[in-house]
């Protein structure tokens, strides 16, 4: 039993079987390149699924070593690179965007590391581009999953670039992936929907909660389609891209705005460390979207009128602009890097 983040509200107790998790990372290898000689790297907690499946069990399963460490600091990690000669990690999105902001990594040596894959969080474009400018040995092979299905799509090495930087990647052998509408209608290629899991990696269930499990299971063909909350469309090549959570959509007076792609825009930002576009409640139009962001180091100061030049710069559309901006010394995460939106809501409401 492998708890949640809890990046949405509280953690459920997701149980998998020891059939599940070997499934998860049984096709790792041949994708990935991992041999008996791969010196993997783990500093995401154990007690979470990424740190669980590829720092406790992903190593073993092949034979190989994994170095810990026990609590993230880019730098030590540049150091454990240089002296160990790491040459895989997996860690949530914010650790690669840690990585690329040490001040002297160009003149390290980095050689050793050639792959970083990115779990847990969507991974933005400008951080991926940013990743292949700073260390052009790397493959950042972003992928997505939860923890009630493992890595479920991963981009592979050798894909085209818009296909690396654009997308979380083509599904493992065996899973299978869908969007359904709001009737549970399956959608076409590009067309926005909710997204739907089943196949060999997929959990059994929530400890304690059978209704709950019920509910997120579809009643046709089987009931063995899990709805996994987020909101994505698949294109004509059943490469996976991610829009956002279907708790996290802002309807401002009946326009969908959609968040990660406002999020996406803001993070190509020379001054925004973070972002999270959350909703604020409003008394006419039910909601009204809110930026948090963070800045980088160095930045000063940011206003509301720099965000809205920067998106009209970007030719966002001006009904998606955050009509809001929080400038914040960090945003709340879990211990594996996911912002906690929830918490961010309760905090705006404050």
């Amino acid at each position: 039993m492998i708890f949640t983040s809890g990046t949405t509200g509280e953690p459920k107790g997701v149980m998998h079987t020891h059939n599940t998790l070997v499934a998860a990372n049984d096709p790792l290898p041949a994708r990935l390149g991992i041999t008996t000689d791969t010196l993997f790297h783990m500093a995401s907690t154990l007690a979470h699924l990424t740190g669980f499946l590829y720092g406790a069990r992903l190593n073993v399963q092949n034979g190989a070593t994994c170095v810990l460490q026990d609590m993230w600091d880019p730098a030590a990690f540049v150091e454990m690179v240089e002296r160990h000669g790491i040459t895989y990690t997996s860690a949530a999105t914010p650790f690669l965007h840690d990585l690329l902001s040490v001040p002297d990594l160009d003149q390290r040596d980095m050689s050793s590391l050639v792959r970083f894959c990115c779990m847990g969080a969507p991974s933005p474009p400008a951080v991926v581009r940013q990743a292949k400018e700073k260390l052009p040995g790397l493959v950042v092979v972003g992928g997505w999953g939860q923890t009630e299905e493992g890595l479920v799509t991963i981009r592979i090495p050798g894909d085209p670039e818009e296909k690396i930087v654009e997308t979380e990647g083509f599904p493992w052998p065996g899973m299978e992936i869908r969007v359904v509408d709001w009737e549970g209608k399956v959608e076409p290629p590009h067309t926005e929907g909710a997204l739907q899991v089943r196949g060999p990696f997929l959990f059994v269930g929530y400890a304690e909660r059978l209704e709950m499990t019920r509910e997120l299971f579809a009643p046709d063909e089987g009931g063995d389609w899990f709805d996994t909350g987020d909101l994505a469309h698949i294109d004509e090549d059943g490469y996976l891209r991610i829009s956002g959570r279907t708790k996290d959509v802002i309807i401002r007076g009946g326009e969908n705005i959609p968040v990660a792609y406002v999020e996406n825009v803001l993070y190509e930002s020379p001054k925004i460390d973070s972002v999270a576009v959350i909703a604020v409640p409003d008394p006419r139009l039910q909601e009204r979207a809110c930026a948090c962001v963070v800045l980088t180091p160095g930045a000063t100061g940011y206003t509301f009128e720099e965000m809205q030049g920067f998106l009209a710069e970007k030719g966002v559309a001006k009904q998606y602009w955050p009509e809001r901006l929080l400038v914040l010394d960090d945003l709340p995460r879990t211990p594996s890097g996911k912002i906690q939106k929830f918490h961010l809501r309760e905090q705006v409401a404050e």
